[in-house]
C-alpha cells in the first residue's frame, strides 16, 4: 500500500473541502479531488460515500454532486462535523450578548454551541428557545433565565415546532435573535426544512439585532426555502472568510461579518 504523503489532507479537512467545492460547482470529480488532496482516489471515494450516507452530498458516477435542496443530515450527524469550528463561532457570538439582554435562539448544532458558551460566560440574560439541547446547556448557568417554546417535538432535531411555537415567539420583544441555517447565498440564508424555516423567521421578526451563525461549509449552498433577504441580517458570525462575491454582498447590505478567531 502506498504511503500517504505528509502533505495529504486529513479526513475532516477533506470533507470540509468537498462541501466547499460543491458550494461553487454543482459536481466534482473524484480524480480531481484526489489530486488536490494528495490522497488516493479510493480514499476520496470513501469520503464521498460517508458524506452521502449523511445526506450531505449525492454520489454520482465518478464523483459527487450537491445534495437535494430539501434534504439535510439530522442534528446528530451535523453536530459531529466541524466541531471545533462551530465551537469557535458559538463563543464569538456569545461574547456579543450584553448584560440583561433578551435573546431568541433556534435549534441547531452551532446554536447549541452558542448556548454552552453563553452559560460559561455567566452573563445575566434571558434566553427563549425551541431547542431542548440549548435549553439544557443554558440551564447550567444560574445567571440565565431560560424559557422553552411549546410545540410538537422533533426527536431528530431535538427541537419544538409548529403553530404553538410561532404563537409563543410572537409574544415577546427581544434584543437579539440568533439562528443557524442550512446554507447562505447572496440571496440570503436558506433552510432545508420548512418547519424550521418558519421558526427562524418568527425569531428574526421579533429582534432588533439578528445574527446568523454559519460555518464555512454553508457558503454558497442553496436549500429549499430562503429564510429572509440577506439585508435582514445585522450580523453573520463564521470561522473563515466567505467567497468574494458573498462577502461583497454582505458588505453592500451593511451586515457585520465577524470571523471567529482560532484560539
Amino acid at each position: 500500500m502506498a504511503r500517504r504523503s505528509k502533505d495529504a489532507l486529513g479526513k475532516a479537512a477533506r470533507h470540509a473541502a468537498i462541501l466547499e467545492a460543491l458550494a461553487t460547482d454543482p459536481t466534482v470529480r473524484i480524480s480531481t479531488l484526489a489530486d488536490g488532496f494528495n490522497v488516493s482516489a479510493e480514499t476520496v471515494r470513501r469520503d464521498v460515500e460517508e458524506l452521502s450516507a449523511r445526506g450531505m452530498v449525492r454520489r454520482t458516477y465518478g464523483g459527487a454532486s450537491a445534495s437535494h435542496p430539501a434534504v439535510q443530515p439530522g442534528l446528530g450527524e451535523r453536530e459531529r462535523v466541524l466541531v471545533a469550528e462551530r465551537s469557535r463561532i458559538g463563543r464569538e457570538a456569545a461574547a456579543l450578548v450584553e448584560e440583561g439582554a433578551v435573546v431568541m435562539l433556534d435549534a441547531g448544532s452551532t446554536t447549541t454551541h452558542f448556548a454552552r458558551a453563553l452559560a460559561a460566560r455567566g452573563v445575566r440574560a434571558t434566553l427563549l428557545t425551541n431547542s431542548l439541547d440549548a435549553a439544557l446547556a443554558a440551564g447550567t448557568s444560574e445567571a440565565l433565565r431560560v424559557l422553552v417554546a411549546p410545540g410538537e417535538l422533533s426527536v431528530v432535531e431535538r427541537g419544538l415546532y409548529g403553530a404553538e411555537t410561532h404563537a409563543f415567539l410572537r409574544r415577546f420583544n427581544v434584543d437579539m435573535a440568533v439562528i443557524g441555517a442550512s446554507g447562505l447565498t447572496e440571496e440570503g440564508p436558506c433552510e432545508a426544512e420548512s418547519r424550521a424555516a418558519w421558526v427562524k423567521r418568527a425569531m428574526l421578526e421579533r429582534a432588533e439585532r439578528r445574527l446568523l451563525l454559519a460555518d464555512s461549509s454553508k457558503f454558497g449552498r442553496a436549500f429549499l426555502e430562503v429564510l429572509a433577504p440577506l439585508e435582514s441580517l445585522t450580523d453573520v458570525v463564521t470561522e473563515a472568510p466567505p467567497p468574494a462575491a458573498l462577502e461583497a454582498a454582505l458588505g453592500k447590505c451593511g451586515t457585520r461579518l465577524t470571523i471567529a478567531a482560532d484560539s
